[in-house]
This record gives structure tokens, C-alpha cells and sequence, in this order.
């Protein structure tokens, strides 16, 4: 087996937090990382006075757009395991944003629906959420943010390769 080096030069400006790992700046999975971090503390700071996750979110809005919906399908439309969105939607139950029911059609599935707080709670998110998209639609022009989208598809595992 032949090992080679390859020598790493920086093709952009230096990235903060890279200092003295050479070759970093050429590492595209770092800069994703970086970008989720910047992008990640800023929903955070947008949805601080919601007490909601991106989680949390996208659950109610999932069951405001699909009434009686079943946990299961909740799950795999989120991707996510059945534990974990359990735990979410316990958490959302408890605050009185989720009513669970039984399902008209199967007996064995409990199905979820919003309540009153829980549609006000996701009006108020969904405003918090165009803060968030004009903040990070600011960084780039129109053709730029369908170029990064598309782009960013590229990893999503229900897109052909």
C-alpha cells in the first residue's frame, strides 16, 4: 500500500476556531459545521422567548397540516425513532400544545391534534421563523439562496445520488 501526502492549501479566508489545524479551511464538512453552528444559535436565540425546539416545531406544524395524524407517521416523516418523538410529544402534551386520541380507522394508533394553545404557540413560531429566514436569507442574493437549497438537497437521503 502506497501512502501518500497531500498538501492542503487554504482556498478561503481563514474560518475562526481553525487555528493551527492546517488544512481545515479546505474541508467541507467543517464549514457545514461551522455554518449549522452559526445557524443553530441563531434559531436559538429567535425561539429563546417560545420555549421551543426546532423539534418541537416541526412537530406542531407537521400535526396542524396533518390532523389525526399517527405518532408512527409523525416519526417517519421527521425521521426520527419512536422513542424520540415520543419524549417530544410527551413534552408538548404536558404543556398543552397536543391532544392524543384514537385513531377512527385503527385502533391501535393514537392520533395527534392541535390544541388552542398549541396553535397559538406555532403562529407565534412561524413569525419567529421568518425572523430567522430573513437572517439567513440576508447572507446571499435570490439565485444564491435556490443554489445553496438545492445544493444542500444533495445530502438529503430520500434524493437519488
Amino acid at each position: 500500500m502506497k501512502i501518500t501526502k497531500e498538501i492542503l492549501v487554504p482556498a478561503i479566508a481563514h474560518a475562526e476556531g481553525a487555528e493551527g489545524i492546517v488544512g481545515f479551511n479546505n474541508i467541507v464538512g467543517f464549514h457545514i459545521r461551522l455554518a449549522h453552528g452559526a445557524v443553530y444559535r441563531h434559531f436559538t436565540e429567535t425561539f429563546s422567548d417560545l420555549e421551543l425546539t426546532q423539534k418541537q416545531v416541526s412537530v406542531l406544524w407537521l400535526v396542524d397540516d396533518h390532523p389525526d395524524i399517527a405518532q408512527i407517521g409523525l416519526a417517519k416523516r421527521m425521521r426520527m425513532d419512536r422513542a424520540t418523538t415520543m419524549a417530544i410529544i410527551n413534552r408538548l402534551q404536558k404543556r398543552g400544545f397536543i391532544v392524543r386520541g384514537k385513531s377512527k380507522t385503527d385502533g391501535r394508533k393514537q392520533t395527534l391534534n392541535l390544541t388552542d394553545d398549541g396553535r397559538q404557540a406555532l403562529a407565534l413560531a412561524k413569525v419567529a421563523i421568518k425572523e430567522h429566514e430573513k437572517w439567513l436569507r440576508s447572507r446571499f442574493n435570490k439565485k444564491e439562496v435556490e443554489t445553496l437549497i438545492e445544493m444542500l438537497s444533495r445530502f438529503r437521503t430520500d434524493q437519488p445520488v
